[in-house]
């Protein structure tokens, strides 16, 4: 691959890069709090394409462009053009799919044959004296477990996630929490029980309105514990979230 067709490539990937962190496709791959590091690489691989450029400009300039029986890459006026091997332009195949391609996010079938990620946080943020509790899943899960409940019990609490299901028909709300991207996501599970609708369709976003259970369960996967959350009113479709990812758990 010849320096022209290198920067092109370097020009390609540096654009794909700034597109996906002005949007939300970036949201895909990492975590929110990486994206200036992501702008800030897709900037540096545009400016290397554009030195690249110059460079090569500046060199053939100072070579002269008549000298054409002069192969400029080693000096021998044999006037023939090596030719960069073909496979190279493969290079050009996972930018084209970063391109065309946004996978969705991880949902119920790796939530359900991955072990729940639940970890003891450090603390716990303080929560509002009255009203409703709008909990995530990991934070409920966390204080359910690990807190026995000592502050949302007997309030009522809405969470918002994803439908998983497992074999026998049970029914969870799960988030995927990061910890730095996609590729290490891990599930975090509540297991449903009370008002649950008839009909739950697996990965489909749900609000769910219930009250704290001291009930729990073991995940089958890795044996780690899942608490139950008590419905006490009618589950409400929701869009996806612009991140459907949790990353409450470690921080």
């Amino acid at each position: 691959m010849n320096r022209q067709a290198q920067a092109a490539v370097l020009f390609l990937i540096g654009a794909a890069l700034l597109h996906a962190g002005f949007t939300n496709l970036y949201l895909r791959y990492v975590k929110a709090g990486l994206q200036p590091l992501l702008l800030l690489s897709g900037g540096v691989l545009i400016a290397a394409a554009l030195a690249t450029v110059w460079y090569e400009w500046r060199e053939r300039k100072g070579t002269g462009e008549g000298n054409r029986g002069v192969d400029p890459e080693d000096g021998h006026g044999h006037g023939h053009v090596h030719r960069e091997p073909r496979v190279s332009w493969l290079l050009v195949l996972p930018l084209l799919a970063l391109i065309l391609v946004a996978p969705p996010a991880l949902g119920s079938y790796s939530a359900m044959r991955t072990g729940t990620a639940l970890q003891q946080p450090y603390g716990y943020n303080k929560l509002p004296a009255t009203g409703p509790l709008r909990l995530n899943v990991v934070d409920y899960a966390t204080r359910a477990v690990y807190d026995h409940g000592r502050l949302i019990a007997g309030r009522p609490i809405e969470i918002t996630g994803f439908v998983a299901l497992d074999k026998a028909g049970h029914p969870y709300l799960v988030r995927m929490a990061l910890n730095c991207c996609a590729a290490d996501a891990q599930p975090v599970k509540i297991a449903l029980t009370g008002k649950i609708p008839p009909v739950l369709q697996p990965d489909k976003w749900l609000e769910v309105t219930g009250t704290y259970t001291a009930r729990r369960t073991k995940d089958p996967v890795n044996n780690g514990p899942i608490p139950y959350l008590q419905v006490t009113a009618a589950a409400t479709p929701v869009a996806t979230p612009k991140d459907p990812y949790d990353e409450s758990w470690n921080n």
